[in-house]
């Protein structure tokens, strides 16, 4: 298992996806920097700060570089006959898929973690002076990385299925636009799942809930759609003809 990771990300370093990895925080800095805030007597001025950062960040770009990502880390395997080349090694389809999904959940928490360099480099930047909320902001950067478990488990199924790197790509776009409408639903934005990484890092949300949404929201929409996601592209795998 170690080696077919290793492998994985032996190819992912020939590729620009480092550089991808910057795209969101950087738009980050640029999005924190354009909104001056005002400051409300008693209020931690890094919550407007997060609010306005955590907002285009967790609609758009999250999702979205995770779809690309996927589509990446399947690229090589697409052109001249790379599935056969790496399912003819002794290694089995459940560890190609498992180390996939295992590569792209983590190159999704770094891209988190520079996120949260940003968010801070922004308030250094504007000279904010209050105390850093280090709680509120791990609650954002976790909850909005476990949100992406059940997307990024769809988005490699779908970069598996088709070889057209623009085709889940576009797929991607399709259900993470209308994102900003949805969410504003009570009856179907706690259950879309390209919502619920802004809503789990929503600093706007539930202060009771442990990542800003009740905890039956998590298991059910998130881990309900995770399950759904993961073993149908596994199982799609496993029976795919290469």
């Amino acid at each position: 298992m170690i080696s077919v990771i290793n492998s994985e990300w032996y190819k992912l370093r020939k590729s620009k996806v480092l550089f991808l990895l910057l795209a969101a925080p950087l738009v980050g800095i640029f999005i924190g920097l354009a909104n001056s805030f005002i400051a409300i007597e008693g209020m931690n001025a890094w919550y407007e700060k997060l609010v306005t950062m955590n907002f285009t960040y967790a609609i758009l770009f999250l999702p979205l570089i995770s779809g690309v990502l996927a589509g990446v880390i399947c690229r090589y395997e697409h052109q001249e006959g790379g599935w056969k080349q790496l399912l003819a090694l002794p290694v089995t389809r459940g560890k190609v898929f498992l180390s996939k999904y295992l590569v792209l959940i983590f190159l999704v928490l770094a891209m988190q973690l520079m996120y949260l360099v940003s968010i801070y480099l922004v308030g250094v930047i504007d000279g904010i002076t209050d105390p850093f909320p280090m709680e509120i902001v791990w609650k954002t950067i976790i909850g909005g990385w476990m949100a992406t478990f059940p997307l990024i488990a769809l988005q490699l199924w779908v970069s598996i299925a088709f070889k057209s790197f623009a085709a889940p790509f576009a797929i991607n776009v399709i259900f993470t636009l209308p994102t900003i409408l949805v969410i504003n639903s009570e009856r179907f934005g706690p259950y879309y799942p390209w919502g619920q990484p802004f809503l789990m890092m929503n600093v706007g949300g539930s202060a009771g809930d442990f990542f800003f949404v009740p905890w039956d929201q998590i298991l059910m929409v998130i881990g309900g759609s995770f399950l759904l996601f993961f073993i149908g592209g596994y199982l799609y795998f496993q029976r795919k003809a290469v």
